[in-house]
């Protein structure tokens, strides 16, 4: 390496100083589990941090001993459903809030804020006591159904981000004839992407990673436990089995991983924008 080439590296390495030791600071708990998952159990309860041998055996064992495919598609079917739910029932009221003038607007917009502001717990007993009259608890309807009736955190973010599409578009479109649903969905829509897919990873993420809900309302019955109750569960029963646990980990993480790693550029966009007036 020239001398040039080691100043302009050495300048690099000083300017991103701070991202880069961010950036070891949150891999190194996932190098950690990557690295634990792959020992045998007796390694796993040494201070070792470098496997003997790779087994990747302990992936398989886990199917064997968890029904980990049902958690996975429990978990799926929580957070795809809910994510769905949401934005249909979610994005025609940004709509509205941002776009059409009535009276109660404000007062409207100060509710949303204030639900978003009330702690869950508050309600866990009144809407717990509503489901059980319906006979859904024990199931994980209850969490997926109220989506119906939107969020208010994914409702303030897509106002935040439509108020700043000009209204010219909306004019121009119903100007050729467009009416309102039209517009929102020819026109709004496709300009709100970025907040669209910053509201749905968010709702997914939340759903996947969802301990409370599952628990207060799915406990009971096994047959509707999601990833963090069969995690938690997983744990206290093979407490002393850190390698089991932490490819248990590894497997849950990963499709959160993946997803973020094909969505971020849209994702970190729509954060961005809904920031911005």
């Amino acid at each position: 390496m020239t001398p040039t080439a080691r100043r302009t590296a050495l300048l690099w390495v000083a300017r991103h100083a701070l991202a880069i030791a961010l950036a070891l600071m949150f891999l190194g708990p996932l190098v950690f589990i990557a690295l634990t998952a792959l020992m045998t159990d007796h390694q796993a309860l040494t201070s070792e941090l470098w496997p003997h041998t790779w087994n990747w055996d302990n992936f398989a064992e886990i199917f064997e001993k968890a029904p980990l495919l049902t958690w996975i598609r429990n978990t799926l079917l929580y957070s795809v459903l809910a994510t769905a739910f949401m934005l249909v029932s979610s994005i025609p009221v940004a709509y509205a809030l941002a776009r059409f003038r009535f009276r109660g607007r404000r007062l409207a917009f100060l509710l949303v804020i204030t639900m978003m502001m009330l702690p869950p717990q508050v309600v866990a007993v009144p809407i717990y006591l509503i489901w059980a009259r319906f006979h859904l608890t024990g199931t994980l309807w209850p969490l997926i159904l109220p989506m119906l009736l939107g969020d208010a955190f994914s409702i303030f973010l897509l106002r935040q981000f439509l108020v700043t599409i000009p209204r010219e578009y909306s004019d121009a479109a119903k100007v050729d004839g467009c009416g309102e649903f039209r517009t929102l969905v020819r026109v709004v829509l496709p300009m709100a992407r970025p907040a669209i897919a910053a509201v749905a990873l968010f709702q997914f993420f939340y759903c996947w990673n969802d301990y409370y809900g599952p628990l207060l309302y799915a406990g009971t019955d096994l047959d509707n436990w999601t990833l963090s109750l069969g995690l938690a569960a997983f744990r206290s029963v093979h407490r002393v089995q850190w390698n089991l646990t932490m490819a248990a980990t590894l497997l849950a993480m990963a499709p959160v991983i993946i997803v973020f790693f094909f969505a971020q550029k849209v994702f970190i966009e729509g954060v961005k924008l809904t920031g911005v007036k």
